[in-house]
C-alpha cells in the first residue's frame, strides 16, 4: 500500500489501482489529493479536515465517489450534494465497513477538548487494512489492536508535546508519521518531532517525518 501526505491532516493511500483519501481540507491540497480517488473517509467537522465546498464538487463530478463520516458531516453533505445522498455515508464508533477495496475500522467517538466553553464535536478514527491509523483530533489508542503505522497528530490547539508523546508510546506502532503539522513553522515542528523521535524509539516506534507530496509504502 502507498501512503502520501498532503498539507496538514489529509492522507492518500492507494492499492490494487485504487485510491482512499482522509480528511481532506481546506489547509490541503484537496483537488489533487482526491483525483481518482474511489472513497473518502472523514474524521471530524471542521475545516481543516474536510473542505465541504471541494467535497460537493467532487460528490457530483466523480460519479461512484463514496464518503463516510460521522452524521454531523454526512447530514450536512447530503443537505449540500442530495443526488449524491445514497453515496454518504455515516460512522459511527466500533463498525467496520469496506470502502474502495479497503477494509476500514472506527474508533474514538470525540474530539480531544480544546477548551471548556468550546463544543466538543464527534470525531471518529479509522483504522485501514489493520495496517494505518489515523486519529483525527483525539489520542484514542484502538483497543486490543496492533498498529503497524501510525499517524500522529503532532500539534493542535487541543493537544501538548507530552502528550503526543503519550500516544505515541501508548500505541507502540513499529513506525509514526506526522500528520495536523500545518499550525508549526519549521523550528517548532522540529522541536516536537525530535522529542517523539527520542522517546518513541524507546518504546519501539521508528518516526519519519514526511514532507507534502511524499509517498511512502507502508
Amino acid at each position: 500500500m502507498k501512503l502520501t501526505k498532503y498539507t496538514h491532516a489529509c492522507v492518500r493511500l492507494e492499492k490494487d489501482g485504487r485510491a482512499l483519501v482522509l480528511d481532506p481540507g481546506t489547509f490541503s491540497e484537496t483537488k489533487e489529493a482526491l483525483q481518482g480517488a474511489q472513497a473518502v473517509l472523514i474524521t471530524h467537522e471542521h475545516g481543516d479536515h474536510v473542505d465541504v465546498p471541494a467535497m460537493v464538487n467532487a460528490l457530483r463530478g466523480m460519479d461512484g465517489l463514496a464518503v463516510f463520516a460521522p452524521e454531523g458531516v454526512a447530514a450536512n453533505l447530503r443537505k449540500e450534494a442530495p443526488e449524491a445522498a445514497a453515496r454518504i455515508h455515516t460512522v459511527e464508533p466500533g463498525s467496520s465497513f469496506e470502502a474502495a477495496g479497503f477494509s476500514v475500522r472506527s474508533f474514538g467517538g470525540q474530539h480531544a477538548l480544546i477548551h471548556p466553553q468550546i463544543p466538543v464535536v464527534a470525531n471518529i478514527g479509522y483504522l485501514v487494512d489493520e495496517n494505518v491509523y489515523h486519529p483525527g483530533d483525539s489520542f484514542i489508542i484502538p483497543d486490543g489492536i496492533s498498529v503497524r503505522n501510525l499517524l500522529v497528530p503532532i500539534h493542535a490547539p487541543w493537544n501538548k508535546a507530552s502528550e503526543v508523546v503519550d500516544f505515541v508510546i501508548g500505541v507502540r506502532a513499529p513506525r509514526a508519521f506526522q500528520v495536523h503539522d500545518g499550525l508549526l513553522n519549521e523550528m517548532g515542528l522540529k522541536m516536537v518531532e525530535a522529542h517523539v523521535t527520542r522517546m518513541g524509539a524507546k518504546y519501539g516506534t521508528e518516526f519519519t517525518h514526511l514532507s507534502t507530496g511524499e509517498t511512502v509504502e507502508v
